[in-house]
Order: C-alpha cells, then sequence, then structure tokens
C-alpha cells in the first residue's frame, strides 16, 4: 500500500511539474469524450423524439384518404375525384390483412359555442373502434359507446385547448354546447398531448359517427354518403405493405380504376415513416458518431504525444530510480498509473460536462419531434476506456524500452 502510495504521489508530481502541459491535455480528452457523448445524444434524440411524434397517432396506425385518378394515355378515363363511403370502409374492415378499421367524418368549418365563448375548430365523427386504433387518452370522463352511436346521441369528447376556450375555470363534464346551433353534451376530456395548447391535437371534438353523418355530412354535392378517411391497422406490423396493397385494391375495385394507376391514392402508413426515420437517425447516428470519434481521437493523440515525451524527458528519472534499486515492474506501474489518470479522470470530466450541458438544455423550451439529448452509458464506457487504453499503452510501451536499458545507459540519456 506505501508503495502504491509513493507511486500517486510521484504521478502528482509529475504532473504539477509540467501544469499547462497536463492540462491542455486533459482538457482535450476531456472535450473529446464530452463531444462524442453530446453528439451521439443528439442523433438518439433526434430518433427518440421522431418516434414519440409518430405513436401519437396510435399503434400501427395507418389511413387512407378520399383521392383523384389522374388522367392515363389510352384510356377514356379522365382525371376524376372519388370519395370513398361507408362501403368502403366496411370492405376493408372484411379484408383478411386488416386487424381493425373505422370510418371517420371530418369537419373544420363548424362553430362551437357555450355559455363561456365560442371557437372554430375540428370535429371528427367516427365508431367506437376508433378509439382503439387513434390515440386519444382521456383525462376523464368516457369516449362515446355502441348506445350513442345505434342511438344517434349527440354526444361528444373535446381536447384540452376547447376545454380552456368553453369552459375556462368551469365544470366540463355533463355541460353543454353548440355545434351550428345543434346542443351537444360532452362526456369526456382528452388529455394535452404534445407541447402548447395549439397544437391540432388539443383542439379537436369527436361525436359518434352516426350523429356525425346526420348533422354535419362531408360538404360537396354526391358527398352526404362520403367519409374523410379510413383508418385502419394490419394484422401484423411486419404486413404493413401487403396491408396496404390490399386495402388500395379494395378501393380501386369500388371506384372503377386500376389500383396500379400512379398517384391515384391519399394515403399515410406510420410504420413506413417510422422506418424511413429509423434509417436517416442511422445516417445521423454515423455522421455524429464520426465526428465525435475524430474529435476523440485528437484527445487519443495528445495523450500518446504527451506520455511519449514524458517518458522521453525522465529516462535518466528511469536509470536513476533502477541504480537505487527499482524493479521493471515498479517503474512500468508508475508510468501505468500516471496514464490512467490522464485519460480517466479527464474522461470522467468530460462525462461530467457533458451530463451538466443536457440538464441545462432541459431548461430551454420543448421542441416538438425532438426529444433532449441522453447521455448513454454503452457510449461513454467506450469513449473512456478506448482513451484511458491509449493512455496507458502510450505510458507502458516507451517506459518498457526506457526500463529495459541498463542503469548506466539510462542515466547518459539527456532529459
Amino acid at each position: 500500500m506505501r508503495r502504491f502510495l509513493d507511486s500517486l504521489r510521484q504521478v502528482f508530481d509529475a504532473i504539477w511539474a509540467h501544469k499547462l502541459r497536463s492540462f491542455l491535455t486533459m482538457f482535450g480528452i476531456a472535450w473529446g469524450v464530452g463531444s462524442l457523448l453530446l453528439l451521439v445524444g443528439l442523433g438518439e434524440g433526434f430518433r427518440a423524439g421522431t418516434k414519440k411524434s409518430l405513436a401519437k397517432f396510435g399503434e400501427d396506425y395507418m389511413q387512407i384518404f378520399n383521392g383523384r385518378v389522374p388522367a392515363v394515355g389510352g384510356s377514356q378515363l379522365s382525371s376524376r375525384q372519388y370519395y370513398l363511403t361507408y362501403q368502403d370502409y366496411l370492405d376493408i374492415r372484411a379484408s383478411q390483412f386488416v386487424r381493425n378499421a373505422a370510418p371517420v367524418i371530418y369537419r373544420g368549418d363548424l362553430r362551437l359555442v357555450s355559455e363561456f365563448g365560442s371557437s372554430n375548430g375540428y370535429v371528427d365523427g367516427s365508431e367506437p373502434q376508433f378509439y382503439d386504433i387513434r390515440y386519444q387518452p382521456l383525462s376523464q370522463g368516457r369516449w362515446p359507446n355502441w348506445n350513442d352511436e345505434r342511438q344517434r346521441n349527440n354526444v361528444c369528447v373535446i381536447g384540452t385547448e376547447f376545454v380552456r376556450l368553453l369552459f375556462p375555470g368551469r365544470p366540463v363534464i355533463g355541460s353543454r354546447l353548440l355545434i351550428n346551433g345543434v346542443p351537444f353534451q360532452v362526456i369526456g376530456t382528452i388529455q394535452n398531448i404534445g407541447h402548447g395548447n395549439t397544437n391540432d391535437q388539443n383542439m379537436r371534438l369527436v361525436m359518434p359517427y352516426s350523429t356525425m353523418q346526420t348533422y354535419f355530412p362531408m360538404q360537396g354535392e354526391g358527398n352526404a354518403n362520403a367519409v374523410k378517411y379510413v383508418a385502419y391497422q394490419p394484422v401484423t406490423r411486419e404486413q404493413h405493405e401487403q396491408t396496404k396493397k390490399a386495402v388500395r385494391a379494395i378501393v380501386a375495385r369500388n371506384h372503377g380504376f386500376d389500383p396500379e394507376t400512379p398517384d391515384a391514392f391519399d394515403d399515410w402508413d406510420t410504420i413506413a415513416s417510422a422506418e424511413m426515420v429509423g434509417r436517416i437517425s442511422d445516417a445521423m447516428d454515423a455522421f455524429l458518431g464520426a465526428v465525435g470519434l475524430v474529435t476523440l481521437g485528437l484527445g487519443a493523440v495528445g495523450v500518446v504525444n504527451i506520455m511519449l515525451v514524458t517518458v522521453t524527458e525522465r529516462t535518466s528519472e528511469i536509470g536513476l530510480c533502477k541504480a537505487l534499486g527499482a524493479t521493471h515492474r515498479t517503474i512500468l506501474f508508475q508510468f501505468f498509473v500516471e496514464g490512467l489518470m490522464l485519460t480517466f479522470l479527464s474522461g470522467l470530466v468530460g462525462l461530467a460536462g457533458a451530463f451538466a450541458v443536457t440538464k441545462l438544455l432541459e431548461l430551454a423550451p420543448p421542441i416538438d419531434g425532438f426529444e433532449l439529448p441522453h447521455i448513454y452509458l454503452q457510449s461513454a464506457v467506450l469513449a473512456i476506456g478506448s482513451l484511458t487504453i491509449a493512455g496507458i499503452v502510450a505510458g507502458l510501451y516507451p517506459a518498457r524500452r526506457a526500463a529495459l536499458l541498463a542503469p548506466v545507459e539510462a542515466l547518459r540519456q539527456e532529459s
């Protein structure tokens, strides 16, 4: 133990004797470790934030909208608009590739009025299974059920922004409001989704599909029986492309056009979007990781350089120690400890600095679609471990060569 403490004291004396050089080396190492951790965390923050944004739509969420069949050369079929119908929904739901489906009527031109305020917003009408497909967590109350659907009850669920505008500081559940003059009872409220009160998810009202179809059908000539879109889920996540093709084939058959017609469909697949984001995130991780590794490499070059210089300068000191009885193992251990301290302690400083930066970023306003960078244990261990190994090897290799010299030869070396 005493020998270890003596070696530790000699290491501190050696570092203190070259304060500026040691500080700059340790600063370079800390900067490299901190930069690598923050850059990797930034890339993963983008991945996590985008994944979270897509998850707010629901698990394996897919939808198909009304579309337009473009004019095809050599065909008598001209460009025309088609509108999805309730029958399209029934056929989609019956497909062997579809796990669940729901029709949705959507209007953005309705006026909502309560005793305490008024507003325009987004009004949806759908069947109860829609609430299992689309992510819409309730904060209080309940969703419209099949009794409401069959009886066409005038009930609705509203988002937090409508709560703020229409019932400021007032009880909401059981309250009444007018939608274009038609009275409705509020039976539930949706939890706040995202950041702020102005995003579309919070300025929404949902009612039974049959009620929406009765009072507020789709606008436009011939659209009385139309739906805005059909939301659906594949039987398994891996079948999403096959499910999309099956749904397109059903719509094309029902509306009389070839399912292979280019640009005839307006649909969205969150699974495909998530896979694309994953590929982009992988590319970002590779690029940012490479930048971080270059910075880390510069720190490694610095520690290798200082250890080589340190051993060269102290060759005569090594010879003196050997002449006084120091063993080969003792000399190597001293430089092992010095390399370990320079790199490991500097790495911990870089880790602490990166952690402090992430805590400061938490004070900044949140950004939708982006998660703040986190410190990942694997990256920290890899960065600090690789630098520590580089520092130890850089110190032990020249120290071993100097220790193998005869004491007389080592003493002749100029410092």
